[in-house]
């Protein structure tokens, strides 16, 4: 919930944030379910093997996933995820660095990768 990202937040006072390049258009749908996906082009039918925009639940499925990959660092209150956007935030200079090491470890893991020019 926003309301309890913004509740950890307003307890730091260094922040790394990280948007990742590609989301939930990178996730891979279930071959079983691929044809649940497929839609009519002039070319004949096309079943999708990636989430797409417009698929419902592609965007819940994609934070769930997000939440699994970084649980841990997000109980303990040092991570907060919000779709594709990953903010890392620590009352001290003193192990930030580390931290944010191993979120883009985990996120580069999962082929998943951050946006250099929209991080700070």
């Amino acid at each position: 919930m926003i309301s309890n990202v913004l509740e950890n937040v307003g307890t730091k006072k260094l922040f790394t944030k990280m948007d990742l390049r590609w989301g939930y258009n990178n996730m891979r749908i279930k071959e079983e379910d691929e044809w649940k996906a497929a839609f009519m082009t002039p070319e004949g039918s096309f079943e999708p093997t990636v989430m797409f925009f417009g698929l419902t639940n592609s965007l819940a499925k994609f934070q769930a996933m997000m939440n699994k990959l970084l649980r841990d660092l997000i109980n303990i209150g040092k991570v907060a995820v919000f779709i594709d956007d990953v903010i890392v935030g620590t009352k001290m200079k003193e192990g930030h660095n580390e931290l944010v090491a191993e979120v883009i470890r985990r996120l580069e893991e999962n082929d998943l990768y951050v946006k250099l020019e929209k991080c700070k």
